[in-house]
């Protein structure tokens, strides 16, 4: 068992200052939760001392590993040129002309700080230029922690509704009643209900959003003909399709998940991977939709929006990730295919039902006689305690992994890195 001396101290301190100890919900934990000291590639070290291989990666966004000496300079170059401007400056439109050449459905840009700023704008946007009201949401879907969208992302199936008309379940005290009013949730991977629902509500609708693959939920491919039944179902009905990339973008491929799967939104949402670690999020769409926001018809605003030295850190990782595209995106994927292959096979040596899916650069481990997760639904009922208990038992032989089992991969995993992993999954899934 790691020691956990020091982390045990920080936390005791941390509560008596930090509601909860913690700063974000995510990173509440049964018991002491994580205390890093340091970072580099795909290595952490927390305050005992302990070595981890990480899979989370700060939830995503070091695709080129902590640390990376690309960021470590532009960010070091920047700070002694200046933090905050509040006003224009180069890197802006750097950063945008890469995204516009990078992502297909991207023509102009608007940046944020954080995902939830940047879905909380392009909804704003499409009911803005529409004039209507009411969002499509899926159950499993996470678009934010912002009050109009926090509903039906884990919700208790006592609460949950039909799995064919779920009910808008809050995911936190607080957030007025009215906040629902406007928010359809309906099963993601069904499309004839996606159908019905534009039939029931003709003219209503302003926008369908959805994680194009769904990782706040394992890491749920969509099923074929689902994007691209959602496309046709939006274009028809004069709805604008919305792509929540936060955590896609940049990771599936270099045009994130719309290039991926071939299916092109009116709007999309990105962040995490798009910096490097560095707080960027960004709004993007094609120029007749996002021209509501450059004439001024629909606000958006933000003291630290495209701030200089998270731009610059941007524009050295989308350089890298748009030049190196073909040796980045394929080591990645064959990596997480490496670990797949090899985590499936340690449950089938352990007598483990294990279901391992996802494209390679994200990946989530399922513990379930479930040949396939569909849903939200089929998430809910895999064997989630034993699957808190895997991540307990790969802490104490090195590996960090996101809590609920997903896996994220950078460029920086090398293959004696995913050997060693391997081996820990191995001893891991004894232990289980």
């Amino acid at each position: 068992m790691p020691t956990r001396t020091r982390a045990e101290q920080m936390y005791a301190r941390a509560r008596r200052s930090v509601a909860g100890g913690v700063s974000s919900d995510a990173r509440r934990a049964a018991g002491t939760p994580m205390f890093v000291d340091h970072a580099s590639g795909a290595e952490l070290w927390d305050v005992d001392g302990n070595r981890l291989i990480d899979y989370v990666l700060g939830q995503g966004p070091n695709i080129l590993g902590h640390a990376a000496p690309a960021v470590v300079k532009a960010v070091s170059e920047q700070v002694a040129r200046g933090v905050a401007y509040a006003a224009q400056h180069e890197w802006e439109a750097e950063v945008a002309e890469r995204i516009c050449a990078m992502v297909p459905g991207a023509e102009l840009v608007r940046f944020n700080t954080v995902g939830s700023e940047a879905v909380h704008g392009a909804l704003r946007l499409a009911r803005g230029l529409t004039g209507r009201p009411k969002i499509v949401k899926f159950e499993g879907n996470y678009h934010g922690w912002l009050d109009p969208v926090l509903y039906s992302v884990h919700p208790d199936l006592a609460l949950a509704g039909q799995a064919s008309q779920p009910n808008a379940v809050p995911g936190s005290a607080g957030l007025t009643p009215h906040s629902a009013a406007d928010l359809i949730v309906l099963p993601y991977n069904d499309l004839g209900l996606v159908r019905d629902c534009f039939e029931r509500f003709s003219g209503q609708i302003a926008a369908v959003i959805c994680e194009p693959l769904l990782c706040n939920t394992g890491a749920i491919m969509p099923v074929p003909g689902f994007l691209e039944g959602l496309r046709e179902l939006c274009t028809a009905q004069g709805a604008l399709l919305v792509f929540d990339e936060i955590i896609t973008g940049f990771r599936l491929a270099a045009g994130g998940a719309q290039e991926f799967f071939g299916v092109t939104p009116d709007l999309a949402t990105f962040g995490k991977a798009i910096a490097g670690g560095m707080p960027v999020s960004a709004i993007a769409g094609r120029e007749e939709v996002m021209a509501a926001i450059a004439d001024g018809r629909v606000a958006h605003a933000g003291t630290f929006n495209s701030q200089p030295v998270a731009m610059a850190a941007a524009a050295a990782v989308l350089s890298i990730l748009d030049e190196r595209r073909e040796a980045v995106y394929p080591a990645m994927h064959q990596a997480g295919q490496a670990l797949m292959a090899g985590i499936r096979a340690a449950g089938e040596r352990h007598g483990v039902p294990v279901l391992v899916s996802g494209p390679g650069s994200v990946f989530q481990v399922y513990l379930t006689e479930k040949s396939d997760v569909r849903d939200y639904r089929d998430f809910a009922a895999c064997d989630r305690p034993r699957m808190a208990r895997l991540h307990e038992l790969l802490l104490e032989r090195g590996v960090n992994t996101v809590p609920r089992g997903l896996w994220f991969l950078s460029t920086a995993h090398s293959p004696a890195q995913v050997d060693e992993t391997l081996g820990a999954v191995d001893a891991a899934f004894a232990a289980l």
